[in-house]
Order: structure tokens, then sequence, then C-alpha cells
């Protein structure tokens, strides 16, 4: 009776899944052949591929709807997010797990915590803060609040990778004469890889498709993030009916995290199973 309804629970998840992803694919097969096509066609054939292929819509995107200099941003305040978010949690969540603090324990949960705190509830005191230190509509801002909120996530992610690592490699490095510094960087963070790996492409795709924190702290127009130009794009040719300039806008945004889980899909999953093997 019992493997029967495994059985039958294992056949629902699978047909779920199957439909899940050709439901997601069709979604992205159609977004993009919408984005190569003209405005005349792009509903009236509405899955049939163009004939010819219009990469001028891309072209303006990126140049007269300014997307090229959104990218740009994008890129740097993601990538020097992502960045010190590594630098910042890595050692913290190695001290949580392999040392013997004091406060140890309590620190662990002070960073747990900060996960069930709703983000919505720090908007104005945020705001308020980087008023004062004149960080509102600047890139430097927005990053110190990517950095700052996702901090612990990321400990609460590596400290399930550092908790597992056998103490005996820090034993033979001691015997061998290391300090606890060289230990860390040259024995630990490496036999981390998997889940610092996996927690760089989990706050890059995050923080890549974020759209309200850099709608509340970049407030003109030389700092957007691409999903935040994303949205304007939409709401300024929405009434002009430009729909496929706003799909060519759509794929810019979609192709980088595409392409990330792509080519370290295989890492994710490992660094993933990983953890929760351990």
């Amino acid at each position: 009776m019992n493997s029967s309804r495994f059985k039958l629970g294992r056949i629902v998840s699978h047909v779920f899944l199957v439909l899940w992803a050709v439901s997601v694919a069709m979604l992205l097969y159609w977004t993009i052949i919408a984005s190569l096509k003209t405005n005349k066609t792009v509903f009236q054939e509405l899955w049939k591929f163009p004939e010819f292929l219009n990469f001028g819509n891309y072209l303006r995107a990126l140049s007269e709807l300014n997307f090229a200099s959104y990218t740009l941003n994008s890129l740097l305040i993601v990538s020097a997010s992502v960045a010190m978010i590594i630098i910042v949690s890595c050692p913290a969540s190695y001290a949580l797990t392999r040392m013997n603090m004091k406060w140890k324990n309590p620190l662990t949960l002070f960073y747990i915590a900060g996960m069930g705190i709703p983000v919505q509830l720090l908007f104005i005191p945020l705001f308020k803060s980087l008023s004062v230190i004149n960080l509102v509509d600047n890139p430097i801002g927005l990053a110190i609040v990517f950095i700052t909120l996702s901090i612990p996530f990321t400990v609460f992610l590596l400290t399930g990778f550092f908790v597992t690592i056998p103490t005996e490699m820090e034993e033979s490095a001691a015997i061998d004469g290391c300090t606890e510094f060289r230990t860390f960087y040259k024995i630990m963070v490496p036999m981390a890889g998997p889940g610092i790996i996996t927690a760089i492409i989990i706050n890059f795709i995050l923080l890549w498709n974020e759209y309200v924190l850099a709608l509340i702290f970049i407030t003109g127009k030389t700092y957007r993030t691409l999903s935040l130009g994303l949205y304007n794009l939409y709401a300024a040719l929405q009434y002009s009916s430009d729909w496929v300039s706003i799909f060519a806008g759509s794929v810019l945004v979609i192709i980088p995290t595409l392409i990330i889980f792509i080519l370290l899909s295989e890492r994710l999953i490992a660094g993933i199973t990983t953890g929760s093997i351990k």
C-alpha cells in the first residue's frame, strides 16, 4: 500500500514538474520570438516563428531606450554586492561554526532572525539613514542595502557547509603550523567551494531581478538598474503600442541569469545536494 502511494506520488510530482517546465519553456520561446517581430505581426502570428528577424528592436532598446546604461548599472551594482556579501559572510560563517566563542549560539540565532524581518518594515528607516549620508539615488547606497539584506540568508546557507567539514582538517593544519586565518583561507574556503558557488548564484539571480529596492532607493534616471528600466520602458511604451521593444527589453533582463543558470546549474544542484546530504 505504501509502495503504491509512493509510486503515485512520484508520478504526480513528475507530471507537475514536466507541465511546469513545458509552460516556462513556451513562455520563454514566445517572449524571444515576439522580440524579433514587428508590432503588426506580434499578436497576429502569436506562436509563428518570424520570417524576418528584426534585431533592430534590441538595438533600439540598447541605444535609444538607454538599456545599455541600465545593463551596466546592474552588472556593477550586483557584482560588487555579491562579492561583498561573500567576503563578509564567509568569515562570519566560519567563525560561528568552527571557533569556540562564548556568544556563538546567540549570534547564530541573531543572523537567522534577520531572515524573518519583513523587508517592507525597513524601507523608511533605510531611506532616512541613506538620506542622512547622501546615498539615496546612488549605486553605493543601493549596494549597501543589497549587502545588508542578503547577509543573513548567506550566513545561514554557508554555516550548513562549514559545520560539516571534518575537524581533522583544522587539526592537521594546526600541526603543520598554519594560523587560523591561513587555515580558513587555504583549507576551509576551498572545501566549502560548492556552498560558496551556490551562494553566489542564488544572490546574483535574486539581486539581478530585484525591483522594489531599486525603485525606492534610485530616484533618478542615471543609476537605474535593468529591472527598473524595464518597468519604466513598459510605462512609457504601453500607450504607443511598441510591444516588441518591451519584449526585447524583457529578453535583455532574462539573458544574464539564463546564461549563469545554464553554465552553473550543475554546480548549483551539486552544492545544494552536498549540503543536504552532509
